[in-house]
């Protein structure tokens, strides 16, 4: 789809939204799994030997710098459709350290964006964190922290087994209030099932977070977001965190998943054995989908996707154009698909009588 139609077609729904549409702000915020965005030193904090110069995948200082040019060619794309800035703020997942992302931000296709960064070392046994990004012209963060994940405690020590956290940030976003967490939620090893409470204890813990904010403020406006590891129907999203398809007349423990309808249209965000999921969702509270709330509401939810991001040729042609298969490297962008949302708010006319 050429960029002019896709356009037309964001557009023209914007028109039915209110009036004009050049009565809206347009902002958006974005999740992207950079997929083993490792630098090439050694850490003594992370499981990296496979991406130095002497491992497994002979990663080196070309190699790494093609990855993080590659990388900031996506994300200079999401959400220029409506805004030239792009993304406002991007949840990442899968960086090996605080590093990776500041040599990110200063790749020319992003650097006049001004991205600031935002990241915790978190306990993963693979040593990869999420963070978040954002454009300090949109947003001002005036909290953050890393909320830990324990999986089980081991019988003996007592000591908790921890996955990646869950980075929460609050801030203003154009002046209002907004609370993002970014999640990479336990993985399917060792099958759906059985590792299927991981991912019920990372939904617990973004509930947890969700319902303690919406006591303050229960018109409080949130967003969820990250690499789930579980489409939009899983019982982690829908049971646990009570995301629901539909945004009308949500209760007040819930949340609106506005990736469900994507997904059930046949959408997904990676591939695996042909088949497609959508791992990677964005979830917001209910005072980004109820108008009486005003300020920034949810417009439309995004998967990102362009030609030159898919594999044109071999086993897995179709799928996500990724930086190796097995041990070769093919010098792609990520196995994962990334999303973001579209936010409008109403402008006011400052005018004097």
């Amino acid at each position: 789809m050429k960029i002019s139609s896709f356009f037309f077609l964001l557009l023209f729904p914007l028109l039915a939204f209110g009036q004009k549409g050049d009565d809206y702000k347009v902002a958006s915020i974005g999740f992207y799994n950079l997929e083993n965005l490792f630098d090439t030193i050694d850490s003594p904090t992370t499981n990296d030997a496979d991406f130095l110069p002497g491992g497994r995948l002979s990663w080196n200082t070309e190699k790494y710098i093609s990855k993080q040019t590659n990388m900031a060619k996506v994300i200079a794309l999401m959400g220029s459709e409506l805004s030239p800035d792009g993304v406002a703020l991007l949840g990442v997942a899968e960086v090996e350290c605080r590093k990776v992302l500041e040599d990110l931000v200063a790749q020319p296709a992003i650097k006049s964006r001004d991205y600031q960064v935002v990241h915790y070392d978190s306990p993963d046994e693979r040593g990869i964190d999420v963070g978040l990004l954002y454009q300090a012209k949109y947003f001002t963060v005036t909290g953050s922290r890393a909320v830990p994940v324990a999986l089980k405690v081991d019988p003996v020590t007592g000591v908790p087994d921890y996955t990646r956290d869950i980075l929460y940030v609050a801030g203003q976003f154009d002046g209002e209030p907004l609370h993002v967490m970014v999640g990479h939620w336990p993985s399917r090893s060792g099958g759906e099932a059985r590792s299927a409470y991981g991912r019920a204890l990372a939904a617990g813990v973004c509930k947890m977070l969700a319902d303690s904010i919406k006591a303050v403020d229960p018109n409080a406006k949130i967003v969820i977001m990250g690499d789930l590891n579980d489409d939009p129907d899983s019982k982690s999203l829908t049971q646990v965190l009570k995301a629901r398809r539909n945004a009308d007349k949500l209760a007040k423990d819930e949340l609106y998943n506005p990736m469900y309808d994507l997904y059930k249209n046949g959408n997904g965000t990676l591939a695996y054995k042909d088949s497609w999921d959508l791992f990677d969702q964005m979830i917001v509270s209910k005072g980004l989908v109820n108008k009486k709330t005003g300020g920034w509401q949810l417009y439309k939810a995004i998967v990102f996707r362009q030609p030159w991001m898919f594999q044109t040729e071999g086993a897995f042609r179709g799928y996500p154009f990724r930086t190796f298969v097995g041990d070769i490297f093919i010098n792609g962008y990520s196995d994962h698909l990334p999303v973001y949302l579209y936010f409008l708010k109403k402008k006011t006319n400052n005018v004097r009588s």
